[in-house]
């Protein structure tokens, strides 16, 4: 199907807002971005001067790195060794000149040891010794009761007290940076989290009782298991029991049309179910790393149909799935050809309508980025932002920040610098070693050697279903953002000059999850700082990075904090916001939707799908073509 063109521009309410739209209009025209190459920073590519000679040429051996690089990061998991080693001797170095902390830390070994000797040596005799660690109430490893009985109380408690000792090794060494301390120390509690006596089959009480209750049965099923992993992992297949949800048909089902599209996304409207909708449109945007049904999974957590329900008229922005001639696509480019093109569409199909905007993750980082330029530049189409776990602050990013100095970032570039883009498995991996304890070893034991198929559900199903990144914009993200920090400290260019997240005054509703390992509430909080909106809503929703979002009503594990602010008011530090707010149980949703309705200007009759008479027919039904895309 060819791409739509979009229809004539409609009247515009002032020279500056005339200036700001002319150049987003999407075209039939192949993508091409205007921004400075990322590898030709300086950090990446050496400056040539006019007196080197070399045998190959410098773009040659340059290569000759980036293939080594490339080569190593598979053998690797994406981790540069050369970044490791720098911030272990950064750590090591200033350990060995520090008497005081070694002291201390010898200190900590010989108490801890005659704890655990005085442990051991009642644990022989009385299984019902109280035990002289207990776990974090997170780490489900030792819950087991076969983990009371000895020897396996001994092996477990051991393991804690040195998992402890670890912990206190690894930080608070004077003169090693923050961000070293926070890398070793997670490089240690990745190297720990390996060794667990919990992932040894004949030290796991569980993996024995099983084994001599089922006859061996439980590792049958585990090496079937383990078996049909690898040739999914060979075909390149989706993961087991995800094949019983299928896109179009059990999930992504919300009725609507394809409306518009480009090279880079579709543009989704959804048919209204009740006669009249507030006149305001709600524009959704997710991370382009993710495949847009998140946000309407099955029929009972779907948010776009929450939404369609109580009358608003919603659209989606459904991203393509880039390949090797993508490589060169920038955050410029999803942003003018992404969101500003959609907001474009709909102005055209709903004229004269202001729009509410909603990103998710680094869609809601691609929507800040547009509504600090749409305020510089006199465009007032916002009605409101929404951002769903999304960060504007990268100072502290939490365990993503091992990836993130200028080593790593190289490393990372030229292993994507072959094929072009950030493949999905390659950041789902990332993501996995963020919690290498659940995600990895304790999933490998349950499946492989107790056998148990973990149940698969809609939002894992989805999960499964990951999508690419071009190398320039994941390259530009983690430099911009992640590294330096541009947006929030108002350095961030667009077109050339900076963008601000201060010039935003349109009301702001910002989710963060309080388990959230991609985006840390904490620092999701510091919007706060920065914004000088009309009125800014925080909710701290329960639950992690996607559990947090899709918190659908009617789930009795849900609940939220929420606050309310205007210009002017005081800011409280984000933990002694989450001392003095009250919890409220059940979803946010409701909240969100309520305030929605508050900030729209009314009802209106149900609008009809697409703009025929404007050149916006409706092309195909949602969920469109671009989610199949692999």
């Amino acid at each position: 199907m060819t791409e739509q063109a979009t229809a004539r521009p409609r009247p515009r309410k002032s020279p500056a807002r005339r200036a700001a739209r002319a150049p987003r209009r999407a075209t039939k025209a192949p993508i091409k971005s205007g921004l400075p190459a990322p590898a030709a920073t300086s950090e990446a590519t050496p400056a040539r001067r006019a007196g080197d000679r070399t045998l190959l040429g410098s773009e040659t051996l340059e290569q000759v790195d980036r293939a080594a690089n490339a080569a190593m990061a598979k053998a690797t998991m994406g981790m540069s060794p050369v970044a490791v080693a720098m911030k272990v001797f950064d750590w090591a170095a200033h350990l060995a000149a520090s008497p005081g902390k070694q002291f201390q830390l010898a200190e900590k070994a010989a108490r801890k040891a005659a704890r655990f000797g005085r442990y051991a040596a009642s644990a022989v005799v009385n299984p019902d010794t109280p035990l002289c660690i207990e776990p974090l109430a997170q780490d489900r490893r030792f819950a087991h009761p076969g983990w009371r009985r000895f020897p396996f109380n001994v092996l477990h408690q051991s393991f804690l007290l040195n998992q402890q000792w670890w912990h206190a090794a690894t930080t608070g060494v004077r003169g090693v940076s923050k961000r070293n301390e926070e890398a070793v120390s997670f490089m240690a509690r990745q190297v720990l989290d390996m060794m667990s006596p919990s992932n040894v089959p004949f030290l796991n009480p569980e993996i024995i009782e099983a084994t001599a209750r089922d006859g061996g049965a439980n590792l049958m099923r585990g090496g079937l298991n383990f078996l049909e992993d690898l040739r999914r992992n060979a075909r390149n297949d989706k993961p087991a029991g995800t094949d019983a949800y299928k896109v179009g048909e059990n999930m992504a089902v919300t009725p609507g049309k394809v409306v518009f599209r480009n090279r880079l996304m579709e543009l989704i409207q959804y048919e209204p179910t009740t006669p009249t909708v507030q006149r305001e449109p709600i524009l959704m945007l997710s991370a382009w790393m993710m495949k847009y049904y998140i946000l309407d999974l099955s029929q009972h957590n779907s948010m776009v149909k929450y939404l369609v329900d109580r009358g608003h008229t919603v659209f989606m922005i459904s991203w393509m799935n880039p390949g090797s001639e993508d490589r060169d696509l920038g955050m410029e480019d999803y942003r003018t050809h992404g969101i500003m093109a959609a907001l474009d569409a709909i102005s055209d199909i709903l004229p004269d309508r202001k729009i509410h905007a909603v990103g998710y993750c680094l869609g809601g980082i691609l929507l800040t980025i547009a509504a600090a330029t749409m305020a510089r530049d006199g465009d007032d189409r916002l009605a409101s932002v929404t951002l769903f776990t999304t960060l504007t602050n990268f100072t502290e990013v939490g365990e993503m920040g091992v990836l993130m100095d200028t080593a790593q970032i190289i490393y990372l570039e030229d292993m994507m610098w072959q094929r072009g883009y950030l493949a999905p498995e390659q950041a789902s991996g990332g993501f996995r070693m963020l919690r290498s304890r659940d995600l990895i070893w304790s999933k490998m034991m349950r499946e492989y050697f107790l056998g148990e198929r973990e149940p698969v559900f809609d939002l894992m199903a989805w999960n499964a279903d990951g999508t690419r990144m071009p190398y320039r914009q994941h390259s530009e993200l983690l430099r911009h953002f992640y590294r330096d920090n541009e947006l929030f400290n108002g350095r961030y260019r667009v077109g050339g000059k900076r963008i601000a997240i201060s010039d935003i005054h349109v009301p702001i509703f910002a989710v963060a999850a309080s388990r959230d390992h991609v985006a840390p509430w904490h620092s999701v909080f510091k919007l706060h700082l920065q914004s000088d909106a009309d009125e800014l809503v925080f909710v701290l929703s329960k639950g992690g990075h996607n559990v947090g979002v899709i918190a659908e009503p009617g789930n009795p594990r849900r609940a939220y904090q929420m606050s309310t602010y205007h210009e002017g008011d005081p800011i409280p530090d984000p933990d002694t916001w989450e001392v003095e707010t009250p919890v409220t149980e059940g979803s946010w949703w409701p909240a969100w939707q309520a305030w929605l309705s508050r900030l729209s200007s009314g009802e209106v009759p149900a609008p009809p799908m697409g703009a025929p008479a404007k050149g916006y027919k409706p092309l195909c039904d949602a969920p469109g073509t671009y989610v199949h895309q692999q």
